[in-house]
Parts: structure tokens; sequence; C-alpha cells
């Protein structure tokens, strides 16, 4: 049993009896919507957060609304294609590690979604399980991608510090760790700005979006929720959210992305994806022990960007209006 496993469970067992009801594209994050009750979770201290840093020798990100703090981690190492065009990095192929404080402020989270090869997934569990970080989700996000990439999800409880120190020695050999990593391709020529019509979509979508080299990314949370686990508030920024990033041009855009979903949610959202001609790629957990449970999908459409962009907000309208008595 790992070391972590019972503090967790007893954690959630509590926050059960006191009836508790119940991360990215990076680039940009400032422009994700706040959670509404964020305020509760003590914020993290510049120590703490130099201590991150100097795990994973790279800065990070702090997001004071949701008090949580993120290093990003893309696979710039990856050339990846989609039906056999090439795609930008930024579209889903980077991933993340995020700190949060437990609501009681004795302690931290770390939930991460890391992006691998398919030789790459094992190694990484027993390296996780190694350093006492559980395995919370193994899944795909895409069709047609080459080469193949899977995701898998990891979390665990303690110190700040100490966190960092077990997540930077689980990724230290793998080519997820950011000394191991290339630089970041050279900026492209044109850039999502004049790529696409950002002011037409955000009109769809009903919020702004964020760019990210070739990519124009939305990341929208479910301010509607509170959702707990390990002792802390799942929010936007740690993984509690949907989005959808567009790459190519505004005739001929590929859209990708995931939408986070209370069960009654799940299939208003696969029908109204599939109305509008998107294609649902997976549908499963991303977290363990969490309440309510969310279930997240991932999808992928190919088209004129305002059409897919039509279609993630169909999607959206179907969130927060269903019996939510699976919640209980």
């Amino acid at each position: 049993m790992l070391k972590s496993e019972v503090t967790r469970r007893q954690m959630l067992r509590a926050a059960t009896a006191f009836g508790v009801a119940g991360v990215v594209g990076l680039e940009n994050i400032e422009r994700v919507t706040a959670a509404q009750s964020a305020s509760k979770t003590p914020p993290m201290t510049p120590n703490e957060m130099a201590a991150v840093d100097a795990a994973l020798g790279k800065r990070g990100k702090y997001v004071e609304a949701e008090a949580v703090y993120t290093i990003a981690l893309p696979r710039n190492d990856l050339k990846m294609s989609i039906k056999g065009e090439a795609v930008p990095i930024p579209l889903g192929f980077g991933g993340w590690v995020s700190l949060k404080k437990t609501m009681d402020g004795k302690g931290a989270v770390l939930m991460s979604d890391t992006v691998l090869l398919q030789e790459e997934v094992n190694p990484l569990i027993t390296a996780a399980h190694a350093n006492d970080l559980e395995i919370s989700a193994i899944h795909n996000h895409f069709f047609y991608e080459e080469p193949r990439i899977f995701y898998m999800h990891l979390h665990g409880m303690g110190s700040t510090a100490d966190l960092a120190r077990r997540y930077a020695a689980a990724i230290k050999t793998t080519k997820l760790f950011p000394a191991n990593q290339p630089p970041a391709a050279t900026a492209p020529a044109r850039t999502g700005k004049e790529i696409f019509d950002l002011p037409a979509l955000d009109k769809i979508i009903k919020h702004t979006g964020a760019v990210g080299g070739a990519t124009y990314k939305y990341t929208i949370g479910r301010d509607d929720l509170h959702v707990m686990a390990m002792g802390a508030e799942m929010t936007a920024i740690i993984g509690l959210n949907s989005w959808a990033a567009f790459a190519g041009t505004m005739d001929a855009a590929h859209v990708a992305g995931d939408i986070a979903m209370l069960e009654p949610e799940v299939n208003p959202v696969v029908m109204a994806l599939r109305r509008n001609k998107m294609e649902v790629v997976a549908l499963h957990n991303h977290m363990l022990g969490e309440h309510p449970r969310i279930i997240f999908l991932h999808y992928y459409g190919r088209g004129q960007a305002i059409t897919l962009a039509q279609g993630f907000r169909a999607a959206l309208d179907e969130l927060g209006g269903h019996n939510n008595a699976m919640q209980m």
C-alpha cells in the first residue's frame, strides 16, 4: 500500500462525513475563469513556489484567484500529425503539473497530466509508485495521431516541497523533465491571432480564448460546481475544466478538446457533439475519489472554424441544465 493511500482515503471519508460537496492549455492562463469559492484555499507562499521551481528546474505560474501553482510540460520533442497533417504541440500535446493547498492548509495536493508515447507509460507508472505518487487515469485524447500518444494522470498528497521533490524524481529520466526537453519551436510566421477571427469565435463560444503559437484555445471552468478531492477544491487550473483548441485555418481548422461533466450530462453532451458532426474519441475519469464524480469526454473535429466553434458551444450548453440527482 502506498504511504499516501491511507491519508487520502481518510480525508475523503472525513469530507463526506462533514457533508462537503464534491490543468493545460497553460498559455496565458490568467485568462481562465477563476472558481468562485477558491478564496477559501490558503495561498501558496513564495518559498513553496520556489521549492517547486528548484525541484523541476523550471519556473511555474501562480494563479492567485485559484491558489494554484502550475508548471507546463510540453512535449517539444514530438512531431505530431493527425490524418497525415502536421499539427502544433499546443493543440493538445502539452502536459502540466499543478499544486494547491488543502482547504485546512495542513498539506497540499499535486495533480498532473502527462503526455506519453506508448513505450513510456509503464516505466512512468513504476517510477511514480516508487515515489509514492498514485496513477488516477491512463487514456487516449485523440484518434488518428502519429505517433500514438497516451495521457497519464498522476496525483499525490504531502507538503508542497515534498510533492515537488517526489514528482521531479519520478520524471527525472523521462522526456517530461524540463531539462530533457529541447527548446520550443521557433515562433510561427502567423500566430493564432492572425490566423483566426478571434472576435467571431469568442462571440459564438461566449468566452475569450488565449493565443498559443499557431493555436487559439478556450479553457472554461465549472464555476457552478464545488468539487473536492484529497481535501482540496478542484478548480479550472488544476484540471476541472472544459477546453477547445483550434489549429489550421478559419476554412480548414482542427479542433480538439475536453468536456468536464457530471454523470447526467454525459449523454446529452455526446448527442450535442454528434449532432454537430464532432467525433467523440474518449470518455473517462481523470481523478480518483472526487465528489461529485466528474467524467471527461474528449472530442475532435475538422472543418470550418465557425462550425466547429458552434459544436463546442452546443456541448457547453448541456452543462448545468440536467437533473443532478446522481451527485447525491
